[in-house]
C-alpha cells in the first residue's frame, strides 16, 4: 500500500515538473523568436535611416559634389560674401564666391533680413524667375536687395546689418550694412529681393 502511494506521488511530482518544462520552453521561444525579429527590425530601421547622413557626409567632404561628379547645393561655409552698390539708388547687390573646390548649384531666392537698432525687417520675393544657377570655383554669382531711399526728410529707420541664408541652406552670413529707408505704415515691406542669379 506505502509502495502505490509513494509510485503515485512520484508520478503526480513527474508531471507536475513536466508542465513546468513546457510552459518554460514556450517562454523561452517566444523571446527568442520576439528577439531576432526586433533585432533585424532595428538593423534595417538603423540602415535607412543611416543612408541619408552618409550620402550628406560624402556631399560635404566633396566640395558640394553630389555621387556621379553633378554639383550639388552650394553651401554656406564655402561661399564669400560681399556687397556692391547697385546701378540705381535703393539696390544692393550681393556677391556670393564659390570658395571651395568644385562647382556648386544656386536655385532660388535667399533669405535676407536687415537688422539695426530699429529692428528687423524680412525682404518680400519680387515677381523674378529664378535661374538655374552653376558656381564654378572662384566664380561669383549674385542677388539684388530692393529699398526704398529714405527722401521723407524724416530719421527713417536704419539697419546696420544683412542677414543672407542661401538657397536650400539653413545656415546664414551676417554683412554690414548701412541702409536707412523711410518709415512705413506698417502695410507691407517695400524691402525686396531677386532671386540669386539676376542682379547685374
Amino acid at each position: 500500500m506505502r509502495a502505490q502511494k509513494l509510485s503515485l506521488l512520484a508520478i503526480a511530482v513527474a508531471a507536475g515538473l513536466s508542465v513546468t518544462a513546457c510552459q518554460g520552453d514556450d517562454s523561452g521561444s517566444s523571446g527568442a523568436g520576439d528577439s531576432p525579429s526586433a533585432g533585424d527590425s532595428a538593423s534595417r530601421n538603423s540602415g535607412t535611416q543611416g543612408s541619408p547622413s552618409a550620402s550628406t557626409g560624402h556631399e560635404a567632404v566633396n566640395g558640394g559634389q553630389v555621387a556621379g561628379g553633378a554639383p550639388g547645393a552650394c553651401q554656406t561655409s564655402r561661399l564669400g560674401f560681399s556687397t556692391s552698390g547697385g546701378m540705381a539708388e535703393g539696390t544692393l547687390i550681393v556677391n556670393l564666391k564659390n570658395t571651395g573646390s568644385a562647382a556648386c548649384t544656386l536655385h532660388g531666392f535667399p533669405g535676407a533680413d536687415l537688422k539695426g537698432k530699429d529692428g528687423t525687417v524680412s525682404a518680400d520675393r519680387s515677381k523674378l524667375s529664378a535661374p538655374q544657377v552653376s558656381v564654378q570655383p572662384g566664380e561669383e554669382t549674385r542677388f539684388t536687395l530692393h529699398y526704398p531711399p529714405n527722401d521723407s526728410g524724416g530719421t527713417g529707420a536704419t539697419f546696420t546689418s544683412l542677414v543672407v541664408t542661401p538657397p536650400d541652406e539653413t545656415h546664414s552670413f551676417t554683412l554690414p550694412v548701412s541702409i536707412n529707408v523711410p518709415v512705413t505704415d506698417g502695410s507691407g515691406s517695400a524691402i525686396t529681393v531677386d532671386p540669386v542669379g539676376t542682379g547685374k
